[in-house]
C-alpha cells in the first residue's frame, strides 16, 4: 500500500512540475505575442501615415518601364 502511495506521490510531483513548466512556456508566448502585436500595430500606423502623406509607392511595387 505504501509503495503505491509513494508511486502516486512521485507521479503527482512530476505532473505538477510539467504543469509549471508549461505555464512558464505559455506566459513567455503571451509576452511574445503582445510584443509582436504592438510592433505590428506600430508598423501599420507608420504605413498609414506614409500613405496619407501621399508618398509614391516603394520601388518594389512599381512596374518596370518595359512592362
Amino acid at each position: 500500500m505504501m509503495e503505491r502511495l509513494d508511486a502516486m506521490e512521485e507521479r503527482m510531483a512530476h505532473l505538477i512540475r510539467a504543469v509549471e513548466d508549461l505555464s512558464d512556456v505559455v506566459a513567455a508566448q503571451a509576452r511574445e505575442i503582445d510584443r509582436l502585436t504592438r510592433l505590428s500595430t506600430l508598423l501599420a500606423e507608420r504605413e498609414a501615415e506614409r500613405e496619407a502623406m501621399g508618398h509614391e509607392a516603394p520601388a518594389a511595387n512599381v512596374r518596370p518601364p518595359h512592362w
